[in-house]
């Protein structure tokens, strides 16, 4: 795990309300970055958090860079499905779906429904939108800021094929 965090650029690890550094010093998780933080909910596969992470960057702080990192967790999102559908892995789409779905403990009780196909196509119709939306909002903010963070998200998925939306490129973190 400490590896697979170091290869993808993470230099903290999230365990309750607190954070452990890269060399050992024990930190509370709000003195982590956005990015990191939305970083380790990629790799735990939490994008709903990922996203509420992403939108609360660009409340407190819009930016290209923050628009464009919501559109890497919805175009994340678009691409996990895609890849556990050619797996047949339904089990795991619906695991998704619940993880998006679910936002309080009510939802225990009333919980939502849908067949996992179903549930596919209505979540990556929906984050293909949003990513749209997001995208050009960017775009507006600063385009050359955008079209640098496309080439790097675009070397990164090319690097890394059958995982990339399991964490921001590299550069992103820096």
């Amino acid at each position: 795990m400490k590896r697979m965090l170091a290869a993808l650029g993470l230099s903290m690890i999230v365990a309750g309300p607190f954070a452990v550094e890269g060399h050992g010093q024990v930190v509370p998780v709000s003195r982590t970055s956005g990015i990191e933080r939305t970083g380790l909910f990629l790799l735990a596969g939490d994008y709903r958090r990922a996203l509420e992470a992403c939108e609360q960057a660009i409340q407190e702080r819009p930016s290209a860079e923050a628009y464009l990192q919501l559109t890497y967790v919805y175009q994340a999102i678009d691409a996990y499905l895609e890849q556990l559908s050619k797996d047949e892995s339904w089990t795991a789409v619906e695991q998704l779906y619940l993880n998006l779905a679910y936002r309080h403990t009510e939802d225990l009780v009333d919980p939502p429904g849908g067949l996992a196909r179903m549930a596919k196509e209505m979540i990556q119709t929906s984050v293909r939108q949003q990513s749209d939306v997001s995208a050009a909002m960017a775009v507006r903010l600063n385009r050359a800021t955008a079209d640098r963070l496309w080439q790097e998200q675009a070397q990164w998925r090319h690097t890394h094929p059958t995982e990339w939306w399991r964490a921001f490129p590299d550069s992103w973190g820096r």
